[in-house]
């Protein structure tokens, strides 16, 4: 467990989900042992939801379930810190060192620097339910215990705080992953999985997704049996050991959900539909139970879902039946309830109201219910996204201009994507969605550039990274990263510094 006991957090969420799928331990214990639930990113739509989990240590060894949750609270560091700092870096040798440490989880001597003059956000979180020890999250930090201590007295709320542990600073190795396959076995000693910080990674999400595959592969490696593999269409453990194994990493990877070119489609809410199945027929991984609890859900969804379709009306009719939901006039008729759940005023309940059957029971199945609202939600999502690659793959052949400046041209690409098809100068649009690390909106809008100013002119319109309002009042799918959300919790760890060892 982390140095602060928590699992989940924006992207690690989604692999503890996927873990879980596939009858992973850690998710199941979590429920048992959590003292503190939270969303973060709840202001987006469920597809880039960070599901977080606060631990008591005791209880999570102990395997129990608490029945009620602790507070966690914030507060701020002070410019007496930052001066306390400032005045001994000459004693920081983590600060003075070159190596490279992580950048999603700086500690507070590099916030401060980086960021001068300003108060920093420190979660107080709990440790347990039966425990008086708190975790400041935000202030770790590798200075004299001494000194640490009097930053610690210097933040309000903390200033009869005892110290029990100094923070500290750790500097590990890591392998070249890659080395490896996707299956995480190495490609030069066979039978050797490696998964984890050594792979490059820091968090222990990532590296339970990793040590769930290389597990899983290793058993069937023994056995004889093809490799299980999750491709990044499939979920973000995918994404994680894709990126890993094909680009490398020179600082250490971290989960996010701008990672994922799929987002809208690989959710927390449907982990078990995406990987369940497969984990109990292709690696063994996943109990007979949990296989036919996830076969129950499938079918269930499946025959909801064609009932909400089933159900069509004008929009007339449907403004009398929910008059609560604000339906565009300008929908072509008929309607269906499918079509209705998409509108975020929408639910199954007000759906069951207006038809008791057969929707009322489906209504009642909670789970069911909230699966349905989402699948509703990300349909078109999912559709587009589909034809957007069919659209790529017709034009794979289409030649790219050879005097292309991909740093001038007025087309919705990154900075990383120019620098990288500025570098690589491919030829065709087959040739860029080969360079590692281009997403799939980006291809797509420089195909769509390259075709209304190289070709005939056509009104085409940028895809966008992230994701479109749906009717009426709907969810925003721009992926967080380094930020968060105000009130979410980041995860923090002890600063790690970098250093690479070939195998």
């Amino acid at each position: 467990m982390s140095c602060n006991p928590s699992f989940g957090g924006i992207g690690k969420g989604h692999l503890m989900r996927e873990v879980d799928a596939l009858d992973g331990l850690c998710g199941r214990v979590c429920d048992r042992s959590g003292v503190h639930y939270k969303v973060l990113n709840r202001c987006k739509g469920p597809a880039v939801w960070g599901l977080r989990a606060q631990i008591d240590r005791g209880l999570y060894k102990e395997n129990m379930q608490p029945e009620d949750q602790l507070s966690c609270y914030l507060t701020r560091t002070t410019l007496k810190a930052q001066q306390i700092i400032h005045d001994n870096l000459h004693l920081n040798n983590h600060v003075r060192e070159t190596t490279r440490g992580p950048r999603y989880c700086p500690s507070l001597e590099a916030k401060t620097l980086r960021f001068p003059n300003r108060q920093h956000q420190v979660w107080l979180e709990p440790e347990g339910l039966e425990s008086n020890v708190i975790y400041p999250q935000g202030m770790s930090m590798t200075l004299p215990p001494e000194l640490q201590e009097q930053v610690i007295k210097s933040t309000p709320g903390l200033e009869k705080a005892k110290m029990l542990q100094p923070g500290y600073g750790v500097q590990y190795d890591f392998l070249d992953p890659r080395q490896l396959t996707a299956s995480l076995e190495s490609r030069l000693v066979q039978r050797l999985f490696f998964a984890g910080q050594i792979n490059g990674t820091t968090g222990y999400e990532e590296a339970a997704a990793q040590g769930v595959i290389a597990g899983i592969n290793a058993c069937l490696r023994v056995h004889g049996k093809a490799p299980f593999v999750v491709s990044r269409t499939e979920g973000y453990v995918g994404v994680l050991i894709d990126d890993l194994t094909t680009l490398g990493t020179s600082e250490p990877y971290r989960m996010f959900t701008s990672r994922v070119e799929f987002r809208m489609s690989l959710r927390p809410d449907n982990a078990d539909a995406r990987l369940t199945h497969r984990g109990f027929e292709e690696a063994g991984c996943v109990s007979q139970q949990r296989y036919e609890q996830a076969v129950k859900m499938r079918a269930a969804l499946e025959d909801g879902i064609a009932t909400l379709k089933s159900l069509q009306f004008s929009i007339s009719k449907w403004s009398q039946l929910a008059p609560e939901v604000p339906i565009s006039s300008s929908r072509r008729s008929p309607v269906s309830a499918f079509d209705i759940l998409q509108y975020a005023e929408a639910n199954m309940d007000i759906l069951a109201r207006a038809f008791p059957e057969p929707l009322g029971k489906l209504a009642q199945w909670r789970e069911l219910a909230e699966r349905m609202k989402i699948e509703a939600a990300y349909e078109w999502c999912v559709v587009n996204q589909q034809q957007e690659i069919e659209e790529v793959r017709r034009d794979e052949a289409l030649r790219l201009p050879e005097d292309l400046d991909y740093f001038a041209i007025d087309a919705s690409l990154s900075a990383e994507v120019r620098e990288k098809l500025h570098s690589s100068r491919p030829q065709t649009i087959g040739a860029v969605s080969r360079i590692p690390g281009i997403t799939p909106a980006a291809i797509v809008n420089l195909l769509r550039f390259v075709k209304t100013n190289h070709q005939k002119p056509k009104k085409l319109k940028a895809v966008p990274d992230t994701g479109k309002d749906l009717p009426g009042k709907m969810y925003s799918e721009k992926a967080t990263s380094q930020r968060q959300t105000s009130g979410g919790l980041s995860e923090e760890e002890p600063e790690i510094t970098f250093a690479k060892t070939p195998l």
